[in-house]
């Protein structure tokens, strides 16, 4: 079939082309049959075009029909413009047209964003290829594509080489699990997709690379959530001769310069962002209860340990005396919260695992309300653990919370990691309710100082906190083989907006040193030449002192364009448990390539 060729886009037809015969192609948005007048929206990647027809033309021209249309370019009607589009000013007078595809019924309506947003996200998926003929992923599309080679312009500018690195590889589990790919030649042996291109950056830098790049596809078998899929996209980095801060600067430099860049090119709403404060990781874990926390708000945690150690309220002092925290954060306003309204905090918190939640509110002074208690200080509170608490504590725990009229006082006793975890929850819970978590608000920070390796009760082993190959600082070395708990990496995380987007460290570049953290996390002499004997063997040939940082693209996009899930931000994604239900993948292959593997698939019991 020929057709005629575009000779304009739609989105680009203005006042300044009336007279003009023009030709465009697309796709048939909206169709509007006004007994005998025909108008159709025909839509490509670049916007609208409102097409009228001649009078009882005869076509059937359904929604997503492809068309071919040529015509000349008039003003529309004073009365029937549409300021809200660039092209709405003008209209094509067809004088020929080709349907280049009829379309079926479509599973759902492109055309219409309301009722898009009631489709089930899976079938979405299935059909992706129509979703993506929406304007709003095409908007998806187009920033994501911006966003990399906003970061390729840059450090391109910056001295780096951008390198691709092999997706099919050696199987070094970093912490997930690895995707396995079968060698045909050698039944039993198996490559496996990268994690992260850790290793081969790392051996760039012994090859004398100095400063590379890559635009990585990653691949991690892991538990889904709303900011993992299974294969990801990172901007991927690594430099030699560089400490902590060099990294950090270059790093901060080139978000600040793409995401300002961004923000004003696709009218994004936000303010620029700036400078990037910096938090070590045990100051994260004590304000925020965990190592990404969202700097938005402040609503900081409070330990409240040294003020109830004696308390008559028999659980905050029992737990204190047990080796345990009671730590409390404050709830603007939310005195006035109900007894439903609190009771679904402490199910939140329960959740979350800790055993409960206790509160009491500061009133009005003036409120002599029953159930109310006046403090000598002339104070005034209500509620909960009110009346257990003697009128010294409560103004010591009002003090260190910073609490005023109409607060709400929220406390958990547990145990460190269990009191972290529940009041991040509750922190980002009270943020979202309060409406500080501001949607159209960036707030980028780094946190340093990570620990080098954390206790596995379960397996009685330390483990990395971030992989094998970061190194520890050089003042905490000493400490490696008596107190590992109080080793500090060289390792920092880029945060924003209570995601973690980017990661990295200084890397271990002495053969003596990598032996002696893989024997801390209990690799054995023959798994480390089984598993890292390339790289061992790279470090003792000329190593340089080398660090980098990964950063998420997709994560980056989403958090732009303020999606709670990343699978919006990517053209084709995976569902939970990394289903795609567009190809029905993963699936069944055939006997006959079982046996070319030299596998056999095992029964299932």
């Amino acid at each position: 079939m020929s057709f005629s060729q575009r000779t304009i886009f739609c989105g680009e037809l203005r006042a300044d082309h009336v007279g003009q015969t023009v030709t465009i192609n697309g796709w048939a948005h909206k169709v509007r049959d006004l007994g005998g007048l025909l108008f159709v929206d025909v839509r490509d990647r670049t916007g609208l075009a409102q097409v009228i027809f001649p009078e009882n033309t005869k076509a059937e021209i359904r929604s997503e029909t492809v068309l071919s249309v040529t015509g000349t370019v008039r003003m529309r009607d004073e009365k029937n413009r549409n300021a809200s589009q660039p092209t709405g000013d003008v209209e094509i007078a067809v004088s020929s047209f080709e349907i280049l595809n009829q379309s079926a019924t479509l599973p759902f309506p492109v055309s219409d964003e309301k009722q898009m947003e009631k489709v089930n996200e899976e079938l979405r998926v299935k059909h992706r290829y129509l979703d993506l003929r929406r304007p709003v992923m095409q908007k998806k599309l187009k920033l994501r594509a911006a966003s990399v080679k906003k970061i390729r312009n840059y450090l391109d500018d910056q001295g780096f080489t951008e390198v691709e690195t092999p997706i099919i590889t050696k199987s070094t589990p970093e912490g997930a699990r690895d995707y396995l790919v079968p060698y045909r030649l050698e039944p039993g042996e198996f490559y496996a997709l990268p994690q992260s291109p850790q290793q081969y950056k790392q051996l760039l830098m012994v090859g004398g690379v100095e400063r590379y790049y890559q635009i990585a596809k990653c691949f991690r078998d892991e538990s889904q959530r709303a900011d993992r899929q299974p294969e990801f996209t990172q901007l991927d980095l690594e430099m030699s001769f560089v400490r902590q801060e060099d990294i950090l600067g270059l790093i901060e430099g080139m978000t600040k310069s793409v995401v300002n860049e961004l923000i004003s090119e696709f009218d994004l709403g936000f303010e620029p962002i700036g400078d990037f404060p910096y938090l070590t990781h045990a100051e994260s874990m004590r304000l925020y209860g965990n190592d990404k926390p969202d700097l938005r708000f402040g609503l900081e945690i409070f330990d409240a340990g040294s003020v109830v150690a004696e308390s008559e309220f028999g659980v905050f002092a029992s737990t204190v005396a047990g080796g345990g925290f009671v730590r409390g954060i404050r709830y603007p306003g939310g005195a006035e919260l109900s007894r439903k309204q609190i009771t679904e905090l402490e199910d939140l918190v329960k959740q979350n695992g800790a055993k409960g939640l206790a509160n009491f509110a500061l009133v009005d002074p003036a409120m002599d309300a029953e159930g109310t208690r006046l403090l000598e200080s002339g104070k005034r509170i209500k509620g909960g653990i009110s009346k257990f608490l003697n009128a010294s504590e409560v103004d010591a725990l009002i003090e260190l919370s910073g609490a005023e009229v109409g607060d709400l006082l929220l406390f958990v006793a547990d145990s460190w990691s269990v009191s972290c975890e529940a009041l991040s929850r509750l922190r980002l819970r009270i943020g979202t309710e309060t409406g500080l978590r501001d949607p159209k608000k960036l707030a980028f920070g780094f946190v340093v100082d990570f620990p080098l390796v954390e206790w596995n009760e379960d397996e009685q082993r330390w483990d990395p906190s971030h992989h094998p190959f970061t190194s520890p600082k050089a003042e905490d070395i000493g400490h490696m083989s008596t107190d590992p708990g109080r080793v500090r990496a060289d390792c920092y995380d880029i945060v924003c907006n209570g995601y973690e987007w980017g990661s990295g460290s200084i890397r271990i570049h002495s053969p003596e040193l990598q032996a002696q953290i893989f024997d801390l996390i209990g690799v054995s002499k023959e798994a480390q030449q089984d598993r890292f004997g390339h790289i061992l063997e790279a470090f003792q040939l000329g190593a340089p002192p080398h660090g980098g940082i990964a950063t998420g693209i997709d994560r980056l996009v989403m958090l732009l364009l303020g999606e709670e899930n990343i699978r919006e931000v990517i053209a084709f994604p995976k569902m939970g448990n990394g289903y795609d239900p567009l190809m029905d993948a993963p699936s069944a292959v055939d006997e006959a390539q079982w046996t070319e593997m030299g596998l056999m698939l095992k029964p299932k019991k």
